[in-house]
């Protein structure tokens, strides 16, 4: 980031208002810079050491975002969409003017971890498939999930185009019954996000997800007090981890 900056492009960045409304507010004196009233709203200000307010209101400057979402069934990983509801239509609208996006997909019918970002080099490295980020899921299998799907999963299955998995890690948390109507429980680590690939999998196996859940992707966990549909952003903690994968993958 640049160490100056128009001061009405940071303020139109975090949603105060456009340039016009901005340079009327400069005019009306409801605009400050370290204690000094603005009368040039394009002034050169610098974002992390000046302090700035409007109308009495420090503004607080971020370049980007990181949002945490426990994604719904029924909405679209999408910025927008003609027909559903997508993911970012679920935001508060003060990160509107940030212009977040998902990283990733999910599954119109699958729930779970999404993170939204404004910040696109980092996006760029988690989906890149040479990194190689790991994605977990939780999902209800009908009906029996055994060891030789486990060990199918561990030297990677063949999808129905053809495509070879890397290999994953299949954790039986309950082995189904048919019998009885008892769904199989399990959790499955990926390296890859191609699409419907958890479902594809096991139909390679002959079994049928009936439900999915992503719990976690790369350093990161989806937090257990997330409703479905809420988003918050990413803890000091979570945000460190994150930074530290994504110069990992970079080199």
């Amino acid at each position: 980031m640049k160490q100056t900056q128009r001061l009405d492009k940071i303020l139109a960045h975090v949603g105060i208002g456009t340039r016009s409304e901005l340079k009327r507010l400069a005019k009306e004196g409801a605009i400050y810079v370290n204690g000094v009233k603005v009368k040039d709203s394009g002034m050169q200000v610098n974002p992390e050491t000046d302090v700035i307010k409007v109308n009495g209101e420090a503004v607080l400057y971020r370049e980007f975002v990181y949002l945490m979402m426990n994604k719904p069934q029924g909405v679209v990983s999408a910025t927008e969409d003609n027909r559903d509801r997508t993911v970012v239509d679920l935001l508060d609208d003060v990160y509107a003017p940030f212009e977040v996006f998902p990283v990733g997909r999910l599954d119109k019918d699958t729930e779970g971890f999404l993170l939204l970002t404004n910040d696109g080099k980092l996006a760029h490295n988690l989906l890149s498939p040479r990194k190689h980020v790991p994605k977990t899921y939780f999902a209800k299998v009908e009906w029996e999930v055994t060891e030789s799907d486990r060990e199918a999963f561990s030297q990677g299955v063949t999808l129905d185009d053809g495509y070879e998995t890397l290999p994953g890690i299949l954790k039986i948390l309950k082995s189904g019954n048919e019998s009885n109507g008892e769904f199989s429980e399990i959790e499955l680590t990926i390296m890859e996000g191609k699409f419907h690939q958890v479902k594809r999998m096991f139909q390679a196996v002959g079994k049928r997800v009936s439900y999915l859940k992503r719990i976690s992707m790369g350093p990161l966990v989806l937090d257990p007090n997330l409703e479905l549909g809420q988003a918050r952003e990413l803890t000091k903690e979570e945000l460190l981890a994150l930074q530290h994968a994504h110069t990992t993958l970079e080199g």
